[in-house]
């Protein structure tokens, strides 16, 4: 008797939070935890979220001098992603991850090219009015890389707005997400909670 009950206790909580997923009412639903000292604890797991793409600048291509020289692994929470494409906003709780890679090799069996290296840093990106009223957009911007140690800090503290919101808002496509360069999701862009956009058979021609 005790196990029919739990079973259908497990059921009826399965239930509500597809639901939840369904109606895209994710306010309360967080991946990340902000500290008593207004910093960002290291999110785990993200690579079981939403893998949008990686953008590479590499040196070879800006004078010896990139910015960004490294490629970057972009993960968004699933729930912010769903949210993405019912309304095409982002939500209030938006979190997305940035895994640094070195360039590695530049030559493969299929060709000279740009191939990753190295594991070398992380960095986060979160929309919350809660702890960031004050920032432009609720977004802040955080790095747990420690380039001298080689290991991750476990927080990291908000850069100042003029290190990254100030780009992110003169030139990211859609809220401080610079979306145009990521084909993942300028198509779930307001598609629908029920369209999968990878399913269409419609792609653009090679040229």
């Amino acid at each position: 008797m005790k196990n029919i009950k739990f079973t259908i206790l497990v059921s009826l909580i399965i239930i509500t939070f597809t639901s939840c997923n369904r109606d895209g009412d994710y306010k309360d639903i967080s991946y990340f935890t902000i500290d008593e000292n207004n910093e960002l604890v290291r999110p785990t797991d993200f690579r079981s979220w939403v893998y949008v793409g990686t953008p590479l600048t590499p040196n070879d291509m800006n004078n010896g001098k990139a910015a960004f020289p490294e490629f970057h692994n972009v993960y968004i929470d699933p729930m912010s992603y769903d949210h993405y494409k019912k309304t095409g906003e982002w939500r209030d709780g938006t979190i997305l991850i940035k895994e640094l890679v070195s360039v590695g090799s530049k030559a493969a069996v299929s060709g000279n090219g740009y191939f990753m290296g190295d594991f070398i840093g992380l960095e986060a990106t979160i929309k919350s009015k809660e702890h960031f009223a004050n920032e432009p957009g609720n977004w802040a911007y955080f790095s747990f890389t420690n380039p001298t140690e080689g290991t991750l800090a476990a927080t990291g503290k908000a850069f100042k707005t003029n290190q990254c919101n100030t780009c992110h808002a003169a030139s990211a496509g859609d809220d401080f997400v610079f979306t145009q360069y990521y084909p993942v999701l300028s198509a779930a862009k307001n598609v629908g909670i029920d369209v999968a956009p990878e399913n269409a058979a419609q792609r653009s021609t090679i040229k």
